[in-house]
């Protein structure tokens, strides 16, 4: 599998930036301004600099003409466009390839996760490579909780266990040159993997908890039975795949 065939549409930005944050976009028109927006603001009371990277990844409601015009606005924000929906996996890859900063994370256009989360993040990566959010707190139903335990369950059977992480991440961009990454698809395995090797690889790890919000605009795109489908298969494939690959594979 080839890497999503993208567009990018340059900016001014700082070349090496201290922090790129890469919002994830797909089909998020009514919110992306908003928190595109509320990070922009974030960075700005940071003493660091920054580059915001949106991914629309193959949007078809309007979040394209969007991102066009906040790059228009800010130096600082750039826009790489999916000319294809390539899902979860193929905007994680791109923002791997394509971010220039010495941290890096991602952010949904969903603004289910508050900006605040970046001050938060950065001056814990003086001290570790690799700082992985979670959401405090049991979920309310018990399908919820079912597949939050079967979770569990999985990583420790096929991993012997898996750092505590949902929803945002921050890590040294030295790291995706250190570690082989082989995942392909459009899901999240190449985030679990990139998580495990890390795990595994004895680097400094935090977990944290954060915030969380319910969604003002639009429905999940991934918390469906296709997605959860889905999620399983890739963590088989990810069991086999972990073991014997000799060369890095991420932008496959």
């Amino acid at each position: 599998m080839h890497p999503p065939e993208r567009e990018s549409v340059p900016a001014t930005a700082v070349v090496t930036p201290d922090l790129s944050v890469v919002v994830m976009t797909y089909n998020e028109a009514e919110s992306l301004a908003d928190v595109v927006g509320e990070i922009c603001a974030a960075l700005t009371g940071l003493d660091a600099s920054h580059e915001v990277v949106l991914v629309n990844d193959g949007s078809n409601d309007g979040s394209a003409a969007v991102a066009d015009r906040l790059a228009a606005e800010d130096a600082h924000i750039r826009v790489i466009h999916h000319q294809a929906n390539a899902g979860l996996g193929g905007v994680y890859r791109t923002g791997f390839m394509e971010t220039r900063g010495r941290y890096v994370t991602f952010f949904p256009a969903d603004g289910q996760f508050p900006a605040s989360i970046i001050g938060q993040f950065l001056p814990l990566m003086q001290s570790h490579d690799l700082v992985l959010g979670y959401i405090p707190g049991t979920r309310t139903s018990m399908i919820g909780k079912f597949l939050s335990a079967t979770e569990r369950i999985l990583y420790t059977l096929l991993f012997g266990g898996f750092p505590r992480f949902q929803g945002i991440m921050m890590l040294r961009r030295e790291l995706l040159q250190e570690l082989r990454l082989v995942s392909r698809g459009r899901g999240w395995a190449i985030v679990m993997e990139f998580i495990l090797r890390a795990s595994q690889g004895g680097y400094r790890i935090a977990s944290e908890p954060t915030a969380y919000r319910p969604r003002v605009h639009g429905t999940s795109k991934v918390n469906n039975l296709k997605s959860i489908s889905s999620n399983f298969t890739q963590l088989l494939e990810l069991r086999c795949r972990m073991w014997g690959s000799k060369t890095p594979d991420f932008r496959a």
